[in-house]
């Protein structure tokens, strides 16, 4: 079978490609700029083009099927579209990834199932995935496309750590603060619960879906079972470090107010998702891909993590103008406290 990735080598793009690229039945393809063809496995072909620039993705597609297309990097109603008029006579399944932060929080029911309502007023993100659902589930009932929904919550890789306040250029500065001793800001009171996902655990779920006709014209998420509140998040990274977690707590609230004047969104992804606790139900999923469970619980998953951080430090930048906002905010919080 033939399968074909546009981006490939994300996050969660990367989990999928390995798993597939060892697997003979596969065929894999990726549609992407080439600026990362280190991290491409062997066996795995790459198609170099900017999906951006539809006449010439054409014309490299031209004569070419696939049984399954993945797109990893539609972040509008505008890139749907064009994969609509791309991929229409050209795959006979075509999975769209969007995201869990397009539930509605807080739901009307703490655990969330693929049938709790799409909407979230604080996050333009999350509303321009749901605006690409409903397109592509519209052409799915009046024309067919053979669209299947894919709603990841936080998957994480090697390269990564998953945080809930973290700066423009990402997390390594909130290790080097833990490292160096300096207090970590945690939205809350970080005894929300989150569910995290290593994303080899994610490429199982999502295989199994691949030329599966049960999962056509349906969503489905895919997370990991393990739930942990962003406390314990924090402290087993902390752990994993060998240093002590300094806590500093702080209302999403506040955060997104003063985030705004230092060009940081966490209106969007605190109130708008992590500042909830979720529970996930995986059973639709499991009823069609019965494999699919934790295997890199999060104590291991971010031992990899920081094993290849330590290994590859010329990938990874610090962010001095993040760690002078931990410092203004803890400081402005302490001085509030000090003048009641």
């Amino acid at each position: 079978m033939k399968a074909l990735f546009i981006g490939g080598t994300g996050t969660i793009s990367m989990g999928i490609v390995r798993l597939l690229a060892s697997d003979p039945l596969w065929e894999v393809y990726l549609l992407n700029r080439g600026n990362r063809k280190d991290d491409i496995p062997e066996g795995v072909n790459l198609i170099t083009a900017d999906i951006y620039d539809e006449a010439a993705v054409a014309n490299k597609l031209e004569g070419m099927t696939f049984d399954v297309v993945s797109e990893f990097i539609a972040f509008d109603v505008s890139a749907v579209e064009r994969d609509y008029r791309l991929f229409k006579d050209k795959t006979k399944q075509y999975i769209f990834i969007s995201s869990a932060s397009a539930y509605n929080k807080p739901a009307a029911h703490h655990v969330i199932t693929e049938g709790t309502t799409l909407a979230n007023p604080y996050w333009e993100y999350s509303r321009n995935k749901i605006a690409c659902e409903e397109f592509l589930l519209k052409k799915y009932r009046e024309n067919g496309f053979p669209v299947t929904i894919v709603r990841p919550s936080h998957t994480y890789d090697e390269r990564t750590i998953p945080l809930g306040v973290h700066g423009n250029k990402g997390f390594y500065q909130v290790i080097k603060r833990m490292q160096q001793g300096k207090p970590v800001i945690i939205q809350g009171d970080g005894t929300s619960l989150w569910h995290l996902t290593f994303n080899s655990d994610f490429a199982i779920g999502f295989t199994g879906l691949m030329g599966n006709r049960h999962a056509i014209g349906e969503a489905f998420q895919i997370t990991g079972d393990e739930a942990l509140s962003w406390n314990q998040i924090y402290q087993t990274i902390a752990d994993a470090l060998g240093v002590e977690l300094k806590p500093y707590y702080v209302s999403s609230e506040f955060l997104a107010d003063v985030g705004t004047k230092y060009g940081y969104d966490f209106r969007g992804s605190l109130i708008g998702d992590k500042s909830v606790s979720v529970l996930f139900d995986n059973s639709k999923l499991k009823r069609l891909v019965p494999q699919m469970t934790t295997n890199v619980p999060f104590h291991e998953g971010v031992r990899l993590s920081l094993e290849y951080i330590q290994s590859h430090p010329d990938r990874y930048q610090e962010d001095p103008e993040f760690d002078e906002f931990c410092d203004k905010v803890i400081a402005a919080m302490e001085n509030a406290k000090d003048s009641i």
